[in-house]
């Protein structure tokens, strides 16, 4: 079974305090106490954020661990990822990402990753990097389409309620052909892929949902079902 989980906003590094979202991704590896392995790449490796994964990951029953391309813990990267059970992708420059990954030749081993069964999961660059495409402020001014590892078809926007823009340049970038049609997730949502297809879309804020994007003749945001993992 490979599988995926998107999140749109939230976790440990945005929402500290609301255990919802990381708590479900732990879950879905099967293991009482997952190996769960942090890339900040997208930050540049962030001390501060590799700092705080481990501030909320050691209270949980798993053992967590990180990779950083800025001081590599070994040389065999792929057997190092490769025994882990979650593999938690941090947010920052999706950009500077995918040229890292390929550098390294990370993208290889996370597809074998992927294909093996290890949960790949991730917020923000760490969403749109399995996408086909995603929207993305890597460039510094404004958003813009950026190609992405493919893993999951179509395209993905994070932060569709956290960002004023986001909404609104998504919908524009697919009406104008510029970005395939894909999904949105807004701060607090994850959404899992099973085997490429959508199997559950939770929520740690109970107001907050997916949708699927498109533009036929006319743009349509179609919610989709989410279900919030707390109580109200």
């Amino acid at each position: 079974m490979k599988q995926i989980i998107a999140l749109g906003g939230g976790g440990f590094s945005m929402e500290p305090e609301n255990p919802l979202l990381d708590r479900y991704i732990l879950h879905q590896s099967g293991k009482t106490n997952p190996k769960i392995c942090f890339l900040a790449t997208a930050s540049g490796d962030s001390d501060n954020y590799i700092s705080r994964f481990y501030h909320f990951f050691e209270k949980q029953d798993c053992q967590p661990s990180h990779l950083s391309l800025f001081n590599p813990p070994t040389r065999d990267l792929e057997s190092f990822l490769l025994e882990k059970d979650i593999i938690y992708v941090g947010g920052g420059n999706t950009k500077n990402l995918l040229v890292l990954w390929r550098a390294w030749g990370l993208d290889t081993i996370l597809k074998k990753a992927w294909e093996q069964g290890i949960v790949l999961a991730g917020i923000s660059a760490g969403s749109i990097c399995w996408f086909e495409e995603g929207v993305t402020d890597s460039y510094g001014d404004g958003l813009a389409p950026l190609k992405c590892l493919g893993f999951l078809k179509g395209s993905n926007c994070p932060h569709y309620d956290g960002e004023s823009e986001r909404r609104p340049s998504y919908q524009n970038l697919i009406a104008t052909n510029s970005i395939t049609p894909g999904y949105a997730a807004d701060d607090g949502v994850a959404i899992h892929f099973v085997d490429q297809e959508i199997s559950h879309i939770v929520s740690s804020r109970p107001n907050a949902k997916a949708y699927k994007v498109n533009f036929d003749t006319e743009m349509t945001e179609m919610e989709l079902e989410t279900k919030f993992l707390g109580t109200l």
